[in-house]
């Protein structure tokens, strides 16, 4: 899989966040501002491996169909990796 500018700026912002709330950390800025932050930052990762999962997905799909192989067993496979990632 290609892993697009746009999936690689997520990560990107999301270690930018990370870096944050260590100096928010190192500064000892409240509880309630770095649980925000981090809960942030998860918003934004479970997305991203949405995102990752389903243009996989979507790739894995068109392969198989062009080949002419069964793609049922595509999705469950997309779905364990999503419940996995929770």
């Amino acid at each position: 899989m290609e892993y697009n500018a746009q999936i690689q700026n997520r990560v990107k912002r999301a270690e930018g966040q990370l870096r944050g709330i260590l100096k928010m950390m190192a500064d000892e800025k409240d509880c309630k501002d770095v649980v925000t932050q981090l809960s942030a930052i998860r918003t934004a990762i479970d997305r991203t491996i949405g995102i990752v999962v389903s243009t996989n997905l979507e790739q894995c799909v068109r392969d198989q169909v062009a080949n002419g192989k069964e793609t049922s067993g595509l999705v469950e496979e997309a779905v364990q990796l999503l419940v996995k990632a929770r």
